[in-house]
């Protein structure tokens, strides 16, 4: 490993902190360009479809840089670099399924959270309100869920903080379900955190073992569209309403897919090596 490309960093939480720093910084200069765009031309950006897209980039760009010259190349004399290659035709056969029974997993449990009351209701609304902004423009909808955010979410989560987990020498369990609780946090509202924390441990467990992050995109990405279809056809992100089905019969076969094709996986033969 000490001629492999790819830097064996660790990940503490002065690398949590210079992340989130960079994440500020991103996206405040974003925010300053659009206070000199209203100064100067009296048109506030924000209200404009692309603005949250480029602050997101910003944002995740200034996080993975900062990270970058601050923490890897310091530490190992290497820039960041992580393994895109993609793998056998089988192995797609296999994590796709998987993904998509621990989908119909998620989506059962979070449909038992409230969405009324004094405290859901009123946060209900609003992550509808917010959602509503998000998926207005589809354009923007697509390019920002199902390609900026796999690219830059999976290099964050599972890229450096699940993989700088485990070169530090946390169990690969640990390492998987610790940074899929952070990425379930970082979406701040409980209906998202399931699918997050349940999606990311699948997300975790194809990147350990194949030690590609380009299948943890893709899967991120197959996610990401299958909800944004859902919302652009369906007004929802259920399977089982687009489907005209009881979540209960989402959850039966969730659980089927993700157990087969879970044993499967772990299971099979195929040697996965990152150099």
């Amino acid at each position: 490993m000490e001629n492999s490309k790819y830097p064996q960093f660790t990940f503490t939480w002065i690398g949590g902190l210079v992340l989130v720093i960079g994440m500020i910084l991103g996206t405040t200069v974003v925010s300053l360009v659009n206070v000199f765009w209203m100064f100067v031309f009296r048109q506030n950006l924000q209200y404009s479809d692309a603005y949250l897209m480029i602050g997101n980039a910003a944002g995740f760009l200034s996080a993975i840089a900062l990270f970058d010259f601050l923490i890897v190349r310091p530490t190992t004399k290497k820039k960041l670099n992580f393994n895109f290659s993609p793998t056998n035709f089988y192995t797609y056969l296999l994590i796709f399924p998987m993904m998509l029974g621990m989908m119909f997993i998620a989506e059962f449990i979070t449909s038992l959270i409230p969405v009324t009351g004094p405290f859901f209701g009123k946060y209900y609304e609003f992550f509808n309100q917010l959602m509503d902004q998000l998926t207005y423009n589809r354009v923007v909808m697509v390019i920002t869920a199902v390609i900026m955010a796999p690219i830059f979410e999976e290099i964050i989560f599972r890229g450096i903080i699940q993989k700088g987990l485990i070169n530090k020498g946390v169990a690969p369990w640990k390492a998987i379900l610790s940074a899929s609780i952070i990425f379930g946090l970082v979406h701040a509202n409980p209906w998202q955190f399931v699918g997050a924390v349940l999606l990311g441990c699948v997300l975790g467990l194809v990147y350990y073992r194949t030690k590609s992050l380009l299948l943890a995109m893709f899967l991120h990405a197959f996610n990401n569209l299958c909800s944004s279809l859902l919302i652009s056809y369906t007004k929802n992100e259920s399977f089982a309403e687009a489907a005209h089905v009881s979540e209960w019969v989402i959850l039966v076969v969730g659980i089927v897919l993700f157990s087969v094709f879970y044993y499967l996986f772990t299971n099979n033969k195929i040697h996965y090596s990152e150099d």
